[in-house]
């Protein structure tokens, strides 16, 4: 089991000894051993310890199983030989060298009891003492081993401090690198931008080292300015790729516990977003985040963040498509000469739609050896080529990241399974199929202060789960400010996303016009499409008094209108995660979604006989996607709304209490790091 041991002196202040430097050992034969040691116990008069200023030392580091503040065995306070057998277990034990203090006069006593003896592992009683430790005898070279431990039972009593349970650390910690090609608040364009903002900055809070590696965008204008806090770190590194040497710099900003490391170089030096600008997506997006991808594996090795480096025993988190070939290059280029042998990798896939799919001729741009061409070749199925004499030949950027990356995560339960599914693989669910031993999903979290009703700057009123009050005063404010008449009764149903075919914005369109037939008001804010941007506008025009359309996007609209609205609606085609429904919920807006992907994970279907009555769910998922489904959920949440108080009550603060934060999904990376350390590294 990997782990990452941190060597700090350590003092206890019932011995007069000082602890440094960890020896951990593995056990495979059980065997009894006898020992003594001195201590010093509960002396009033014992000078203060200080680190390595004690000529008599203790050489102990600390080990995930002891870590301790202070101990003391059960015997009177005075010098005591103890003579405690100990049965030996397999776990990780800590090798102690045992000296007493100086003497009154300043002369140094020594008096070896027993040298070498292995000391760890300690199991307590429910008073929280230590009842006994495991001893073993010193060997070769050292191992770590994390397996359980077995009661051991002892007449001798050992006792910790009551603090110890709580701060000693109770479980592995790693050097993890992000590898993504955006970072919020540096750079977002959607979900991407949120996790890679957040989550590592949970992780590193949980006792990670942690590292973001994304580019430094300048486009010339006040975005800039968020890189102001990033200082050159004045180190190079030259990259063979695209048929020439490039040189990248780095550039380094400590903030919330975590190194976020920004990849220099003029590709990423343009006005527009991360992937293109109003002409679309940049012509050389495969080199930018080759160059992106060869940086972050370099970043480990070369960085002196914080007087050290990350190291070789890193965890990679490769995001989307843009760092896929993080996985590849590991096995590609550095496990081969013996670097990143023991590292390992996950591929995180927020869209499957986006595997940065170039022609096959493109492959030597990679700066990969010829033979690993297979892990990213990829043909297109006749269907899909573009004329007769079309081979289909390709390479599949995300296809070589699932081939080689050592665990495959998404962004939801729901959409690991889909990705799965001829529907919702877009051309790898055979692939994915192949490897669902290691695919897995774990629903995103959101940042619960900057959404939070109780803490809004964007909202007029702040609410809360016990005073949910200040909602309507939100409804009546919105109403008031987008032009609508003002009536806090009349249910208002809200849409906040892009406008497109994902979206599911057609079977809007098309459902709409019914749909305000009814006493009701929507409120549609989001741009992408111009024929929706119009249909929107001319929506608007033929249904004054009913429907709002906001082209384009604004933060604080999209705050009021989650805090404004009574009904969210989402009917997206696929939605690997979705954050629009997360943050409705904790608003006490009610979602209706389409059940799938992240929407389908995250809202239950409201069931009112269930809890003897009470009801449970969050909101209304329906399946299939069509017109008539979407309107019949509609249908039936606005009449909720309107004649079933108490249950609408309940809807809201069901969805209120659930927990979105990110130390809750932290949690959940965390089971999967674990597992990703479990089986060799990909090699070949």
């Amino acid at each position: 089991m990997p782990m990452s041991l941190n060597p700090q002196p350590t003092k206890i202040p019932y011995l007069s000894h000082t602890l440094t430097h960890l020896h951990t050992h593995t056990h495979n034969t059980p065997r009894i051993f006898h020992f003594h040691f001195r201590f010093l116990i509960n002396d009033p008069l014992r000078p203060q310890l200080c680190h390595l200023s004690n000529p008599m030392e203790i050489l102990l580091q600390p080990c995930p199983n002891f870590t301790p503040n202070s101990l003391k065995l059960g015997v009177d306070n005075q010098f005591a030989f103890r003579s405690i057998s100990f049965a030996k277990q397999r776990s990780c034990n800590v090798k102690l060298k045992a000296l007493n203090r100086s003497s009154q006069d300043g002369s140094s006593s020594v008096k070896k009891e027993k040298n070498n003896v292995l000391l760890g592992a300690e199991n307590k009683d429910e008073s929280a003492s230590v009842v006994a430790f495991q001893l073993a005898p010193q060997s070769g070279d050292t191992k770590v081993s994390n397996s359980p431990d077995d009661d051991i039972s002892n007449d001798k009593e050992a006792i910790v401090d009551d603090d110890l349970a709580d701060k000693r650390p109770t479980k592995v910690t790693y050097n993890i690198v992000f590898a993504t090609s955006e970072a919020s608040p540096y750079s977002k364009t959607g979900g991407l931008g949120d996790v890679c903002g957040s989550l590592p900055i949970a992780l590193a809070a949980r006792g990670h080292r942690v590292m973001v590696v994304t580019p430094r965008y300048l486009t010339g204008g006040p975005s800039d300015k968020k890189f102001a806090g990033a200082v050159d770190l004045d180190c190079r590194v030259k990259v063979s790729c695209s048929g020439g040497v490039h040189e990248v710099a780095f550039f380094h900003e400590y903030r919330a516990g975590v190194d976020w490391v920004f990849v220099d170089h003029p590709s990423f030096h343009r006005p527009g977003n991360p992937y293109g600008d109003t002409y679309g997506a940049f012509g050389d997006n495969q080199f930018r985040f080759t160059l992106l991808s060869h940086a972050a594996c370099e970043a480990p090795l070369v960085l002196p963040l914080g007087g050290f480096t990350y190291g070789e025993k890193c965890l990679f988190l490769a995001n989307d498509w843009h760092t896929g070939l993080v996985p590849v290059l590991l096995a590609a280029k550095y496990r081969p000469y013996g670097v990143y042998k023991d590292a390992r990798s996950i591929v995180v896939i927020h869209n499957l739609a986006h595997q940065g799919v170039e022609p096959a001729s493109t492959y030597s741009n990679f700066g990969l050896p010829a033979e690993w061409y297979g892990a990213l070749g990829w043909v297109f199925p006749t269907w899909a080529r573009t004329h007769a004499l079309d081979t289909g030949e390709a390479v599949n950027v995300l296809k070589g990241a699932i081939v080689t990356a050592d665990r495959i995560l998404t962004v939801s339960q729901g959409y690991s399974w889909e990705i799965t599914t001829p529907e919702g693989g877009n051309g790898l669910d055979e692939l994915l199929g192949s490897r669902k031993i290691v695919l897995n999903g774990i629903t995103n979290g959101i940042d619960v202060n900057e959404w939070s009703p109780s803490l809004d700057e964007h909202i007029p009123s702040h609410y809360s789960l016990d005073d949910l009050s200040g909602k309507i005063e939100c409804k009546i404010a919105l109403q008031r400010e987008l032009g609508l008449p003002v009536r806090p009764d009349c249910p208002l149903i809200g849409f906040i996303g892009r406008l497109d075919y994902q979206k599911g914005i057609d079977i809007i369109l098309s459902g709409t016009p019914e749909l305000l037939q009814d006493d009701v008001q929507f409120i549609m804010l989001g741009s992408g499409e111009k024929q929706y941007e119009d249909w929107m506008r001319a929506t608007e025009a033929t249904f004054k008094d009913k429907f709002r359309g906001w082209v384009g996007f604004n933060v604080p609209i999209s705050h009021r209108i989650t805090a404004g609205c009574d009904i969210l609606l989402m009917p997206s085609r696929f939605e690997p995660c979705g954050l629009n429904q997360l943050y409705a919920m904790r608003y006490g807006t009610v979602p209706v979604v389409h059940g799938t992907g992240g929407l389908g994970d995250t809202v239950k279907t409201f069931n009112p006989f269930a809890n003897e009555g009470k009801g449970e769910g969050t909101g209304w998922a329906f399946k299939p996607l069509t017109r008539e489904c979407m309107l019949d959920a509609l249908r039936v949440a606005i009449e909720t709304y309107r004649k079933h108080k108490g249950s609408w009550e309940g809807l809201m603060k069901r969805g209120m209490e659930r927990d979105y934060s990110w130390d809750n999904a932290a949690v959940q990376y965390e089971q999967i790091f674990k597992w990703a350390f479990i089986d060799p590294p990909y090699v070949s």
